[in-house]
């Protein structure tokens, strides 16, 4: 069983200034909680209940949401609010959350990185903290995991024209959205590109990535890219691809959060689909 986690949420979330300029990209709220709640509730779902949160400076809102609150608490048990006393104390009792801090900001490998010693000597999960999946691609990579025994990764297909802005994979398809790796491309040109599959954000990882890490130099963006560790990994062992069936929310920027709220709040809320109805026809 795999029972541990790694998320990355130590970046500075520049792409959605002035908005996260003292709040962690993270916590920004989509519809009725924060986007990394999501990621950590996915993790709890499969029984993945040790988690290690990778923060930097100003990230403390993340500790404070996830940790107790007696004054709060208490407040709502005199009140009488028992549905949201009970909303609040499931968050208490999600996971077992640590944290650490990544000292410089040198990319997603390096934030991975900063949980070898959490990890240890075990396959371990690592989803980033700015992402929600509809459907829980954590249970679907666990799975695939049980089947192989390697390290697994989420794919999407994406447009061909849009493959510069991420990591891209090509592999033979073995079975039906399952794909067995043979190179992982960060960033290519749209011409360069192997394939339309790219990485999505949600990994299960080989505790042999943290020794590929170790010697990863500077890559795209001046950053240590995780995407060129895997691929010095592959030489020696197994990765999976497994493309899922589910909505992705990347929330890099504006764009993405209001795409998130707007799409989420249609299914969680009931008659807000009429509500937008009435606002696009004015």
């Amino acid at each position: 069983m795999i029972k541990k986690a790694v998320i990355p949420a130590a970046g500075f979330g520049t792409r959605l200034l002035p908005l996260t300029k003292a709040k962690p990209k993270e916590m920004l709220s989509v519809v009725d909680k924060p986007i990394i709640q999501y990621v950590i509730e996915d993790l709890a779902d499969a029984k993945v209940d040790n988690i290690l949160i990778v923060t930097g400076k100003g990230k403390s809102a993340i500790e404070n949401h996830f940790d107790k609150n007696h004054e709060l608490e208490n407040k709502l048990k005199e009140g009488g609010k028992t549905e949201l006393l009970n909303n609040i104390s499931k968050i208490d009792n999600l996971a077992n959350i640590f944290y650490t801090r990544q000292k410089q900001q040198k990319g997603l490998g390096d934030a991975i990185y900063c949980g070898k010693e959490f990890v240890g000597k075990e396959y371990f999960l690592a989803l980033v903290g700015d992402t929600i999946y509809t459907g829980n691609v954590v249970q679907k990579m666990l799975e695939v995991y049980e089947k192989y025994r390697c390290s697994v990764i989420v794919l999407e297909r994406v447009p061909k024209e849009l493959v510069y802005k991420y990591g891209v994979i090509s592999g033979k398809e073995i079975e039906e959205g399952i794909f067995e790796l043979d190179d992982l491309v960060e960033k290519p040109s749209v011409e360069g590109a192997p394939s339309n599959l790219i990485i999505t954000g949600a990994y299960l990882l080989s505790p042999k990535i943290f020794d590929h890490l170790e010697t990863t130099e500077i890559g795209n963006g001046g950053e240590i890219q995780l995407t060129d560790a895997m691929k010095s990994l592959l030489k020696e062992e197994k990765i999976m691809g497994v493309e899922v069936d589910c909505t992705r929310y990347d929330i890099g920027d504006i764009e993405g959060w209001l795409k998130a709220n707007v799409e989420i709040a249609m299914d969680k809320i009931p008659n807000f689909k009429d509500y937008l109805k009435e606002v696009v026809n004015k």
